[in-house]
């Protein structure tokens, strides 16, 4: 009777955890909508920058969902080809994320460029902040019952999104505040080695299976 329990309360787990990765996946294509669109019409390019990061995290957030149910299914397996392809698809689109940034980053600084506004950067920022860090306590208190390192390590990955969206809110504010000039640039900077530390634990993740956290 007790294995019965145990089994359908991780079942339940389980279930929960891939809600998780797919309520991530919904919500980033969202917000990759909606920060691109608005960061090319205010010329913010920490706004379109975060944006763009959150389309690649639609591709990661496909392998999470894939992986919970694979060790659902076989609890000590190890990734599969489909798993280590999303991997390594998601590093190379991370690390040509980061070229692209920080090109055009330096080039606004060079040429004097500002953003018109930077007023949706906050508050897209303050929402993406409350929503990723409840999926991160949310994903964390599943992986901790369930003593599951791969869901935990997700946990972690999902923490650097609130790191990057606490970047962006933070010099998003400074310029809507203060209109400092480069201070979107700097901010998009910030975002890159982010995206450029994501795009490393990619391939570390492909490569091994390990399940490392994202530092």
């Amino acid at each position: 009777m007790e294995n019965i329990m145990a089994t359908t309360d991780n079942n339940r787990l389980y279930k929960l955890a891939l809600r998780f990765a797919l309520f991530t996946i919904i919500y980033n294509i969202a917000e990759g909508l909606i920060s691109t669109y608005l960061g090319f019409e205010d010329e913010s390019l920490a706004l379109f920058g975060f944006g763009a990061d959150s389309f690649i995290e639609v591709i990661s957030g496909i392998g999470i969902a894939h992986m919970i149910i694979r060790i659902q299914k076989r609890p000590d397996s190890n990734k599969d080809p489909f798993e280590r392809t999303a991997l390594r698809i998601t590093g190379f689109a991370f690390y040509g994320l980061v070229v692209a940034l920080v090109f055009t980053s330096l080039y606004n600084i060079w040429s004097g460029h500002k953003p018109i506004t930077t007023f949706w950067g906050v508050v897209i920022s303050i929402v993406s902040i409350a929503i990723m860090w409840m999926l991160v306590v949310g994903k964390r208190n599943v992986g901790k019952k369930l003593a599951s390192e791969p869901i935990l390590s997700d946990a972690n990955c999902t923490m650097v999104c609130v790191y990057m969206s606490i970047i962006l809110l933070i010099s998003s504010g400074i310029y809507e505040l203060w209109n400092i000039p480069y201070i979107d640039s700097i901010g998009t900077l910030g975002l890159s080695y982010f995206s450029f530390k994501e795009g490393k634990e990619c391939f570390e993740k492909a490569n091994s299976d390990k399940y490392c956290g994202c530092h």
